[in-house]
This record gives structure tokens, C-alpha cells and sequence, in this order.
């Protein structure tokens, strides 16, 4: 409904500013014309040429090279109202994208303040509980996990936050242990993996530096998991690998899923992109398509951000693979990987 609204908005703004544009032009033109009617009128008049049907008839006479310097100045007067025109035209054509964008901005602002106190609480309370839990029972790591998920949902907060007030980001950034972050990702994603009937594994064939922030890198890897998670008929696969190739740290995320149909793979990365969803991942209350959301576009914004590209490695009826390909940091190589680890869900 609101989409449809805007539409009809966007159309009267359009048609409103179309005629504006179309009046202030035919005005122009009558102004043009009106300015030659005078300046013909004042020229010098002549009796009647000799020989013509009516010699009491008066005649103005035009020498060449004032009608091309009144041809000159009428089309720099016009060249000059015409930008005017158009210039007032915008003013008032984006006014209502400016009010806009100050509107968006603000509710992010807001709605950023707002939500950075009940996070900071809830931080706090699973710091209590934590205090009375023992680290390694099955309480107290489900409490550091929603401690950590708390975290990144306030990294997310804080970066509309200054997205919202276009305030500079900092320039240095820690390189980040990317087979780290993965590994995180891999033990978030273990209970839902769970209830869908997949499994979710790590390979580190290294761990690669990368100067990403930490956070940043963990929701993008998080996105194409989840992605790929929500793909993936039960009793598939996940598979998140870590690797560095020459100056390059990269990560892939495979699933065994049916492959990307019916769309082009370089537009998944658009938002809200739609297409068939196949018939092994139907279910009940399903609309029959698979989208892509915003996930995969955000994904995209944080790793090119980097200095880094994303985008689908293959894709086919095995399954599709994901990869990221970062800048390895400049503080140092890659470190040995650890035996390939990983985690199933059943």
C-alpha cells in the first residue's frame, strides 16, 4: 500500500513539475517572439518598392548582420532563461527528496539512540547471569553466545548510527583473524542448523589476516551462511572454508542446495531480488519463491568497502559456492591453519 502511494505521489510531483517546465517554455517563447515583433517594428521604414502591386505599402528594411546579431543575442537571452528555468525546476523537483532523506535520517538517528540503551542493559544482565554460571556448562556458553550476538547487534547500531549522522570513519582498522570469525559463525549457527536438519562445518586450510573490522566481516559471513542455510534441503550441507591464495585472504561459504535458477547470479547481490524457488525447498504456507532479501546487498557494501569482491564462485544443481576475496593485512602472513574443524547438526 505505501509503495503505491508513493508511486502516485512521485506521479503528481512528476506531472506537476512537467507543466511548470512546458508553461515557463511557452512563455519563453512568446517573450522570444515578442522581442523580434518590437525590434522588426522599430526598424527604419521604406516607401513602397517600385513596381510592386500596392506602392502606397511601407516596407522595413533588415541589413544581414544586424538580423544575425539579433539571431545571436535571442538565442544567448534564451540559452540563458532556459537554464534558469531548468534550474528552478530541479530546486523544486528535489525539494521533496531533501525533506525525505532529512526525514529518513533522523528516524535512523532516533531509532539508533533508542535502541543503544535497552542493548546496553541486556549486555549487562547476561553479564550477571554469567557471573553465576560455570563457563563450560551448556548455560554458560549459551549465554556467551547471546552475549556475543548482543555485540554484533550493537556494532550494527552504532554503524547506522554514524552512517545516519555522516560522521568519518576511522581510517585504521585492526586486521582481523578471518578463520576466527568464521569459526564464531559456524558455533551461531549450530542450533538452527539443527532444527533444519543440515550440517554446518569449517575447513582452515590457513588463517588469513584481513584489514576488515571484525564485526563488519562477521555479519557478512553470517548473511551468505544464513543464505546458504536457508537453501539447503535436510540432510545437506554447509561448508564455510578459510584460505589464503598469493596476497589474498579467501573465504567461501558451499551449500548443497539446487543452485541460483531463474535470476542472473550478479543480480542476487540487488536488493529484494525474487525468483523461483524450487520444488525440494517448498513448504507449508511457501509462496514458491526464493528471495535474497537485503542480506546479500549489504554483504556486498561491507566487503567492497574492505577493498574486497563477493560473488558467486559456481552454482549448479550440486550446489552453489560463495566466495569473498579480501586483501591479506600488512601486518604480517597468514598463520598455519589448524586441522580442518567443523560441526554437524542433524
Amino acid at each position: 500500500m505505501s509503495e503505491n502511494t508513493d508511486q502516485v505521489t512521485l506521479r503528481k510531483a512528476s506531472l506537476k513539475i512537467a507543466a511548470r517546465i512546458s508553461a515557463a517554455c511557452a512563455v519563453l517563447v512568446l517573450i522570444l517572439l515578442a522581442a523580434a515583433a518590437i525590434y522588426l517594428f522599430n526598424r527604419p521604414l521604406q516607401p513602397g518598392v517600385r513596381g510592386s502591386s500596392d506602392p502606397d505599402s511601407v516596407y522595413a528594411f533588415l541589413d544581414t548582420k544586424d538580423l544575425l546579431k539579433a539571431m545571436i543575442v535571442a538565442g544567448a537571452v534564451g540559452i540563458v532563461l532556459a537554464g534558469a528555468i531548468g534550474w528552478l525546476s530541479a530546486r523544486s523537483a528535489i525539494r521533496p527528496l531533501g525533506d525525505a532523506l532529512a526525514l529518513q535520517r533522523r528516524f535512523v538517528q532516533d531509532a539508533s539512540h533508542e535502541l543503544r540503551t535497552p542493548l546496553a542493559i541486556l549486555d549487562a544482565r547476561v553479564q550477571l547471569a554469567q557471573r553465576g554460571t560455570a563457563p563450560d556448562s551448556a548455560t554458560g556458553q549459551a549465554l556467551a553466545r547471546i552475549r556475543s550476538d548482543t555485540a554484533t547487534l550493537t556494532g550494527i547500531v552504532n554503524e547506522l548510527l554514524v552512517a545516519a549522522t555522516g560522521s568519518p570513519r576511522g581510517a585504521a582498522v585492526e586486521p582481523s583473524d578471518l578463520a576466527a570469525v568464521a569459526s564464531a559463525v559456524v558455533d551461531s549457527l549450530q542450533e538452527l542448523a539443527g532444527e533444519q536438519g543440515v550440517s554446518v562445518t569449517l575447513t582452515q586450510t590457513s588463517r588469513p589476516l584481513a584489514a576488515i573490522d571484525g564485526s563488519a566481516f562477521r555479519r557478512a559471513l553470517l548473511a551468505l551462511a544464513d543464505n546458504a542455510l536457508a537453501h539447503t534441503p535436510r540432510g545437506g550441507r554447509v561448508e564455510i572454508t578459510t584460505a589464503a591464495l598469493g596476497n589474498r585472504a579467501v573465504v567461501t561459504v558451499a551449500d548443497s542446495g539446487p543452485g541460483i535458477k531463474g535470476v542472473d547470479q550478479a543480480r542476487i547481490f540487488e536488493r529484494f531480488v525474487r525468483t523461483p524457488r524450487p520444488e525440494s525447498l517448498r513448504g507449508e504456507g511457501s509462496r514458491g519463491q526464493r528471495s535474497f532479501g537485503i542480506g546479500l546487498a549489504l554483504v556486498r557494501e561491507i566487503i567492497t568497502g574492505a577493498g574486497g569482491t563477493v560473488g558467486v564462485e559456481k552454482s549448479g544443481p550440486r550446489g552453489t559456492v560463495m566466495k569473498i576475496s579480501l586483501p591479506l593485512a600488512a601486518s604480517g602472513a597468514p598463520r598455519k591453519g589448524t586441522p580442518p574443524t567443523g560441526a554437524a547438526s542433524s
